[in-house]
């Protein structure tokens, strides 16, 4: 409803006027599509009694009471976009929660707890997730580093020793120095768990672990890569939170 009719409105406007705020209610889409001698047409009135009718409801003019609408369905319109962003949230929270087996966080757990050192490894966006769990384990007493430098991973067989754990965060493994450090790792006998968002990759064909979570496509800005890291928070999450009890 544009106008609302109070009972002092009501009072006020005679039965023609009461037709065209009616009209207006009644056909909100079509409403800021016509000129004031079509809606008066189509309330079967006359402009003189559009124009009276929409005073009273306290406008200036049709204009005005456009405005208002054009406001209200703008509002409607950007809430319906923020819903559906909430909707993405809690499609990836809720597949990726579904699609995780208890048994697997505590295989990753039993591997951290026996590490001899554990290396985070993570390129571009997933870097800062990366580097959240390096901060969790040291404050928990573990010995973890976080690398993301594509040198230092080319190099990395010279880096880790048997009894390690590399722990390899990434969306869909699209960097080819993740999977050079996965193979890298199994050379000296080190342990390798890769949590990522895309099954099947060749990273799992050098991983004794892989923790997958559910990736929802979002738009991206012009060429670069906002692929929504959420599901990687949960699982880093999961795994601080247990060994943290």
């Amino acid at each position: 409803m544009i106008v609302e009719i109070t009972e002092e409105l009501e009072s006020g406007l005679t039965e023609a006027e009461r037709q065209v705020i009616e009209y207006i209610n009644q056909h909100e889409d079509q409403f800021l599509k016509l000129t004031i001698t079509e809606l008066a047409e189509k309330s079967f009135t006359s402009p003189p009694t559009v124009s009276r009718a929409v005073r009273k409801c306290g406008y200036n003019g049709l204009s005005e009471l456009r405005y208002k609408l054009s406001a209200k369905i703008e509002d409607m319109v950007e809430g319906e976009i923020v819903n559906e962003i909430f909707q993405k949230s809690v499609t990836e929270c809720m597949k990726t929660i579904e699609i995780l087996k208890a048994e697997t966080i505590l295989k990753v757990v039993r591997f951290i707890k026996t590490a001899r050192k554990i290396y985070i490894i993570a390129r571009g966006s997933t870097a800062w997730i990366a580097k959240d769990v390096e901060l969790q384990l040291q404050l928990l007493g573990y010995n973890a580093y976080m690398l993301s430098d594509s040198e230092v991973m080319k190099k990395s067989d010279k880096l880790f020793r048997q009894g390690d754990l590399i722990i390899i965060f990434s969306i869909k493994n699209s960097t080819p120095e993740l999977l050079l450090t996965a193979q890298n790792a199994k050379k000296v006998g080190a342990n390798v768990v890769t949590c990522c968002c895309l099954p099947k990759t060749d990273l799992e064909d050098y991983s004794d672990l892989s923790v997958l979570g559910y990736n929802q496509r979002n738009k991206t800005i012009e060429d670069f890569d906002i692929v929504s890291r959420l599901p990687l928070q949960i699982i880093a999450r999961t795994l601080i939170d247990y060994l943290n009890l």
